[in-house]
């Protein structure tokens, strides 16, 4: 049997298993959405959510709302604009700016999705990490501050005793700033 290198080697790939994970709970996601017939990539989903809970939004604001790039939302957006699950038109206080909303198409599929697959996906998804040790949705939001509030490049490149820690290396920056 191969050796797990992603899982043995730990905290230097922690990107790599996150990612793994992620893409292993899409497909089973998926597998769930067409076992239901509805005719959408796990992937799409998330913007669906942004704009049924926000309201219509912007590329830019549906980027950050998803937390990915704007080409990326650009490109998911098109294919549920030929989906016709949502609608793009001029904003009527700035024509210069377009605001993605549902389409009544896309709001039926979402009010679907609320009553019988999220449900079923995010039980599935909570029986799976029941029996961790720890809050690990608060654990995982701790990560992603920490990388907003500082990369990975500007933390320490030595590990051990001499490393800064990331509070540390936060008033390091502030004084160097200053």
């Amino acid at each position: 049997m191969v050796e797990d290198v992603v899982r043995t080697l730990g905290f230097l790939c922690l990107g790599s298993r996150l990612r793994r994970i992620g893409e292993r709970l899409q497909a089973d996601t998926q597998q769930v959405i067409d076992e239901a017939g509805v005719g959408i990539q796990a992937g799409q989903y998330p913007f669906l959510a942004a704009i049924d809970r926000a309201g219509p939004l912007t590329i830019g604001e549906l980027a950050q709302a998803v937390g990915i790039t704007q080409p990326g939302v650009t490109r998911t957006i098109g294919q549920l604009l030929e989906l016709g699950f949502v609608d793009m038109q001029s904003a009527p206080d700035d024509q210069r700016r377009r605001l993605v909303s549902l389409s009544d198409k896309g709001q039926e599929l979402v009010d679907h999705s609320k009553a019988t697959i999220w449900p079923r996906v995010a039980a599935a998804v909570a029986d799976l990490c029941g029996d961790l040790d720890g809050p690990i949705l608060e654990q995982l939001a701790a990560i992603e501050d920490g990388l907003a509030a500082l990369p990975l490049i500007r933390r320490s490149t030595v590990a051990g005793p001499h490393a800064l820690s990331t509070a540390q290396q936060g008033e390091k920056d502030d004084e160097s700033r200053a």
